[in-house]
């Protein structure tokens, strides 16, 4: 008599205690359990195994490290029961991990036998549906506008260069095409440590920004915060991105943005340059 396969259950959680506890719990109940202590010895067996349930915490230390896991095994075996679980859940994030994919919420004082009941209703019924997923290009591609917004947001927080007198369109002028440029560069990447792609708009950006008025570091911080911004649209989006091009995408992202600054720069000091010789003659 062919031998019954145990369902396979990886328990993600920083409290080893617990995740003793919940392990024992679960092989009485005839599952086949592994345990992973943080995200990157999650990551690896979830490279090396196919999982049927997947059960993480939420924060091992980090908020939002239990949907980087329930990412990764959405696009390793999307056919696997995900459940988020926290000692102190919040509406916000509780959310943000339904939209994350995770077929279900547990707070950890509702009890382990609540836990086991709810893996196995899950297995019983509907999951959720298998959102497709999208290269970082394209997800940078759509949400672009949204991104903008938000380091908008961010710029207009800062006392010293929401003190430069612009409104929204001025300011994020050379937005766009930078956008246009980065997700250019995503889909067509270029080996690291080679020389990015000229830009001309940069150049323009630069010499825009010093009739407005800004200062070199003023032009840093709001690379910065475009950084922020983009990364902060990628974590929104977790749950649709090829997490296996996540670490180059990020790459790219950084380098093209960075290249952008340095050519904005030397763009906006040459013209410092020409009218200091200007003055001085």
């Amino acid at each position: 008599m062919a031998e019954t396969k145990k369902t396979k259950l990886l328990i993600v959680d920083d409290d080893a205690r617990f995740c003793r506890s919940l392990s024992i719990v679960f092989e009485h109940g005839g599952f086949d359990v592994l345990c992973a202590a943080n995200v990157n010895e999650a990551l690896r067996l979830i490279a090396a195994n196919v999982f049927d349930v997947l059960v993480s915490d939420l924060h091992m230390p980090d908020a939002g490290d239990g949907l980087t896991v329930v990412s990764a095994m959405r696009h390793a075996n999307p056919r696997a029961i995900t459940i988020i679980n926290s000692a102190h859940p919040e509406m916000q994030r509780a959310a943000a991990a339904i939209v994350a994919q995770a077929d279900g919420v547990y707070v950890k004082s509702q009890g382990v036998g609540n836990l086991v009941a709810m893996v196995r209703a899950k297995m019983e019924g509907a999951r959720h549906p298998v959102v497709p997923v999208s290269s970082i290009a394209v997800i940078l591609q759509e949400e672009a506008e949204l991104t903008i917004k938000g380091w908008l947001a961010r710029v207009s927080a800062n006392p010293r260069i929401a003190a430069i007198d612009l409104n929204d369109a001025e300011r994020s002028a050379h937005l766009p095409q930078l956008f246009q440029d980065l997700v250019h560069r995503l889909k067509n990447p270029l080996e690291l440590g080679s020389h990015a792609l000229t830009s001309p708009a940069a150049a323009e950006h630069g010499l825009r920004r010093r009739e407005q008025g800004y200062t070199a570091a003023m032009m840093v911080e709001e690379s910065r915060m475009l950084q922020v911004s983009i990364f902060q649209t990628l974590q929104e989006n977790l749950h649709r991105v090829n997490f296996s091009l996540v670490l180059v995408g990020v790459m790219e992202i950084a380098d093209e943005v960075d290249s952008q600054l340095a050519q904005a720069m030397k763009a906006y000091v040459a013209e410092s340059n020409i009218d200091d010789l200007t003055t001085a003659a």
